[in-house]
């Protein structure tokens, strides 16, 4: 049986037209290796069922699910990298290839490719992925949604048996198809093409269409483009504040690699906080720092007046302006309740937790080299001071720099304290996802073809997800 009753195909991107994608195909693999499948995310789609050569011919030849899209199609859009504009960009080695319902919330969730192959928008480009971006994608992606930030979930990772030449890693590398489950990839620079050309009636269509599909709430809104701008800067909020909250550094937050459905997806050169740093940089040709992790909210903010300039071609200034005045507000409570969601400690009240997340910030900065970022957060859970002390930081904790954050900690309850009850809080350090690690879980795959280590660490990430407990409906509050 390829797919499950639970699979409800609803191809609706195709209804926007030709203005908005390309028809293609995927290129014509040499081989397809099946290398990982995503079965948790796939029974949300109900495609758990396939077998792994269904699984294949779906996701590495590309053959059409059962009453959904075909062919493909690659978007189209603009956007600031950088912040210069650039009106040669679109989906140039990606497609969508369908779109489903989820089982339980009932969000239309898309599979859209990275490697698939050349489109009318690669440029010079060949339209492949190497393995080593798509081990990477997997797994940022596990650690995100493990740390409870609004993901795409890597879906399938096929290799396809060709060598890569690239300019930034030893070539000839081995290629790859990835796959990613979206809640959507329509995305600010989908509108600024649209303003670019001076089409409005576009820009009004994109408009009705996202409000549609991601915001069915805002069906009675008078002003839709005001309203929908006033959502996605919400939501948009408490993703920069998951973000933050994650110690993650997207490393190209271009305005591209933005969608409306405020969700974070595209991950090349990201990085994980290996300590509290404001100027840590993921991306090596980041040269001035602008998306440094202190940076992110600057930049989702920059990025987020890009979109209201592409909808004031619809819209009336003001409301626009004043969608995005609520930003900053969204930003700081979305923040606050992401830290405190991270050590496992309920609310007391806006003064009260903000008071308790300063304290955090001027305790983490005196800490000095040996604390890291995500230790920090896995020593303090549900504000267990005695096992802090007793953790190998203690010494840390135990100083006067901490002495603020140990008296404002102690007047928390924590949320749901039987979470510490889990094996995975008596280990003396938590799963983290730095730099050097992800360098040696590649290496024994460039090397050898080993895959131990690789699906090693996406098993203890799963298990530190499940121990955490912070899910992406949090963040959603859907």
């Amino acid at each position: 049986m390829p797919v499950s009753p639970a699979y409800r195909p609803e191809p609706r991107f195709p209804e926007l037209g030709p203005e908005f994608g390309d028809p293609v195909r995927a290129a014509d693999f040499p081989q397809t290796v099946l290398r990982f499948r995503n079965d948790r995310a796939a029974a949300t789609v109900g495609l758990d069922t396939l077998t792994d050569a269904e699984w294949i011919a779906h996701f590495g030849r590309f053959q059409p699910l059962p009453g959904n899209i075909d062919p493909p199609l690659a978007q189209r859009y603009h956007g600031h990298q950088f912040r210069n504009y650039n009106p040669d960009l679109g989906d140039g080695r990606g497609f969508t290839y369908a779109q489903m319902r989820e089982t339980g919330a009932d969000r239309l969730l898309e599979l859209g490719t990275k490697g698939s192959g050349q489109t009318p928008w690669s440029r010079s480009g060949d339209g492949r992925l190497t393995l080593k971006g798509g081990v990477r994608e997997v797994l940022a992606t596990a650690m995100l949604e493990a740390l409870g930030v609004p993901t795409s979930r890597s879906f399938s990772l096929i290799e396809t048996g060709e060598d890569l030449e690239r300019g930034d890693e030893p070539s000839p590398t081995r290629s790859a198809v990835l796959v990613r489950l979206s809640w959507g990839h329509i995305r600010f620079g989908s509108f600024q093409r649209h303003a670019f050309l001076d089409r409005p009636r576009q820009i009004a269509a994109l408009t009705e269409h996202v409000a549609d599909t991601y915001y069915p709430e805002l069906a009675g809104a008078n002003d839709r483009p005001a309203a929908l701008l006033r959502a996605v800067v919400g939501r948009s909020a408490k993703l920069v504040a998951a973000w933050m909250a994650a110690g993650f550094v997207h490393g190209v937050l271009n305005t591209d690699n933005m969608n409306m459905s405020g969700e974070s997806f595209d991950y090349g050169p990201y990085r994980f906080l290996p300590r509290n740093d404001p100027n840590f940089t993921a991306a090596y040709f980041d040269h001035q720092g602008l998306y440094s992790f202190g940076r992110q909210p600057e930049a989702v903010f920059w990025n987020l007046q890009q979109l209201a300039g592409a909808l004031s071609l619809i819209a009336e200034t003001d409301p626009l302006v004043a969608a995005l005045n609520g930003f900053g507000p969204a930003y700081l409570e979305a923040l606050t309740e992401a830290l405190l969601a991270r050590l496992g400690l309920a609310p007391r009240g806006p003064a009260e937790d903000a008071a308790l997340v300063q304290a955090m910030f001027r305790a983490i900065a005196q800490g000095g080299e040996r604390l890291r970022w995500e230790p920090f957060f896995f020593d303090w859970f549900c504000g267990d001071e005695a096992r802090a002390l007793a953790s190998v930081r203690g010494d840390i904790y135990a100083g006067e720099a901490f002495a603020e954050f140990r008296a404002a900690a102690a007047a928390f309850a924590p949320d749901r304290p039987e979470r510490l009850a889990d094996p995975y809080f008596a280990r003396p350090e938590p799963e983290e996802l730095l730099y050097d690690e992800i360098e040696a879980i590649w290496a024994p795959i460039a090397e050898r073809d080993d895959w131990q280590a690789f699906h090693a660490k996406l098993t203890a990430i799963e298990r530190a997800r499940l121990a955490w407990g912070l899910g992406l409906k949090s963040q959603f509050g859907a």
